[in-house]
């Protein structure tokens, strides 16, 4: 296993991605990379066409900073990246850009709307990833 990717949004599930990626990483000595993706979504308020990015960068970067000082506290090491779009297709795309041989991310139950107006992120990047995924609960 040379190349992990684990997805991180500071959230309770990603802590625990993060903590299990960071493992195989050691385990393996795999080159870890930590991504965040920050989601664009369509408004409605604009006029109903525009793209919008509803979360800032430095949300994400505050993101990958609580990841990396994580990380250096038990004496890991990765590279962060930042990814602007779909998060399933961020995270795939940067698995496949890299030849990752794991793609790690947390989990959440999200509810019924939530379910039904933009689905899960880890059940779509398991469908479309080219490599393995492990979903941390």
């Amino acid at each position: 296993m040379k190349t992990v990717v684990v997805a991180y949004d500071q959230t309770e599930a990603a802590d625990r991605a993060l903590d299990r990626a960071a493992t195989f990483s050691e385990t393996f000595g795999s080159r870890l990379i930590v991504l965040s993706v920050a989601p664009v979504v369509m408004s409605a308020a604009r006029g109903g066409g525009g793209l919008d990015n509803i979360d800032s960068p430095d949300r994400h970067r505050k993101e990958l900073e609580n990841a990396r000082t994580q990380l250096e506290s038990r004496g890991a090491t990765a590279e962060y990246k930042e990814a602007v779009g779909e998060p399933a297709d961020a995270i795939v795309q940067i698995a496949d850009e890299n030849h990752a041989d794991l793609i790690v991310l947390g989990t959440r139950e999200p509810g019924v709307l939530d379910r039904v107006l933009r689905g899960s992120v880890s059940q779509d990047v398991s469908r479309h990833a080219h490599c393995d995924v492990l979903i941390v609960h």
